[in-house]
């Protein structure tokens, strides 16, 4: 075959195809008859590509095809619209699927403090068991109040640890066992602190130094538990599509959770580092850790709640996670 002949003959067909992929609006004729010349272009190439391989001709209409393509798949948008769309649409949406999950996990977490503590603490013997009278004092009237002393570093600390145990929660929730381990660690963990401190009468000191940051800090560990117990439950109970695509899709978006809950972390460790054991009255310290929750709380539950009765889920969009198998009834 003659390229520049075939070119000749087609020119008119292809140059129409680039006018219509060039418009900004289609009529439905002309969609139509953008997919007609599309096949027969994608012919033409064929055709120049098995009797001449590589040419000019063949590179030029490649090109027009190529544009002529984006117009069916669509093109990802730039960096700034998708941190836009993530941080106003998916991200709020994941959230406030967890609304209810969250809710339970903080109730079963509180639970756990309130029992594992009383326990420990209507025992003497229990008391002692944890350590010497001295190590326990020395807990009690300084090492848990020291801890908290104001850095940076601390605060990156904080909030880089919390930060892996969210995410542990999100990436290792498949299991429907982390999340749940994580959850009792902690709060077994917590009320032997309170016991300990219950004992030596400096249970207020220890409400008054967890409650500026602990208030948004456990907040996105439950968070992260709930998302976890999410991810377990798409595969466990799939519904009508199979296994593998209800764990992809709850995958990708409640993964999303655990990026936004990098920055909740960052808050908390922020609250944690500067203001907790900072010299600031108390009243001001456990104000600004609500505010913090607050604005977190909002941002799930408020905006969240929008942006999910926009339709979003807090999944990719289809031309980032392919287009979904459909169900009839």
């Amino acid at each position: 075959m003659d390229a520049d002949a075939l070119t000749d003959m087609r020119r008119s067909e292809w140059e129409r195809l680039d006018a219509l992929s060039r418009k900004r609006r289609l009529t439905g004729t002309e969609v139509d008859e953008l997919i007609t010349r599309y096949r027969a272009a994608s012919a033409d190439l064929a055709e120049l590509k098995t009797s001449v391989g590589d040419s000019p001709q063949g590179a030029y209409l490649s090109t027009i095809l190529a544009a002529a393509r984006l117009r069916f798949t669509g093109a990802s948008d730039n960096i700034l619209a998708q941190t836009s769309r993530f941080f106003r649409l998916q991200l709020p949406a994941a959230l406030y699927r967890l609304r209810w999950t969250t809710a339970v996990v903080a109730a079963v977490f509180v639970l756990i403090v309130l029992i594992s503590g009383a326990w420990i603490s209507s025992d003497p013997a229990r008391i002692a068991s944890l350590g010497s009278p001295e190590v326990l004092k020395q807990y009690a009237e300084h090492d848990f109040v020291d801890y908290y002393e104001p850095m940076a570093s601390f605060a990156g600390q904080v909030w880089s640890n919390n930060a892996w145990i969210a995410l542990q929660c999100v990436l290792f929730g498949v299991t429907g066992v982390w999340p749940v381990w994580v959850i009792v660690q902690n709060a077994m963990g917590l009320g032997v602190a309170a016991a300990v401190m219950a004992s030596h009468d400096r249970l207020d000191v220890m409400m008054l130094h967890i409650l500026p940051h602990g208030m948004l800090e456990l907040t996105a560990i439950f968070i992260a538990a709930a998302a976890g117990l999410h991810i377990f439950w798409s595969w466990a109970v799939p519904g009508r599509r199979t296994r593998g695509e209800s764990l992809a899709a709850g995958g990708r978006s409640l993964a999303t959770v655990a990026m936004g809950l990098v920055f909740v972390l960052l808050l908390s460790g922020l609250v944690e580092g500067f203001v907790t054991g900072s010299a600031l009255p108390w009243p001001v310290k456990i104000g600004i850790g609500a505010v913090a929750l607050g604005i977190v709380l909002f941002y799930m539950l408020v905006i969240g709640r929008r942006a999910a009765r926009d339709g979003e889920t807090g999944d990719l969009i289809e031309y980032e996670s392919g287009t979904p198998t459909l169900f009839a009834g």
